[in-house]
């Protein structure tokens, strides 16, 4: 018998959660209801490059209050 041991849930993986549930999100509210939602996908990919510069982003800030840590 083996024990899988879980991983912390580390605000690098919240980050990457949050974004990809974002950009899927957004398109497929792109596809279905409205091209404007598109824009939100930009919105998030233009803020995933330029925290990959400045080592920030809003959602990490907003996840540290939630209680994850990194």
């Amino acid at each position: 018998m083996t024990t899988t041991t879980l991983t912390p849930f580390t605000i690098e993986r919240g980050l990457r959660l949050v974004a990809g549930l974002f950009v899927v999100l957004s398109v497929l509210l792109g596809v279905y209801v409205n091209p404007w939602f598109f824009a939100f996908t930009a919105f998030v990919g233009l803020n995933l490059f330029q925290s990959a510069f400045t080592n920030w982003c809003p959602m990490m800030a907003i996840l540290r209050k939630l209680g994850l840590q990194g």
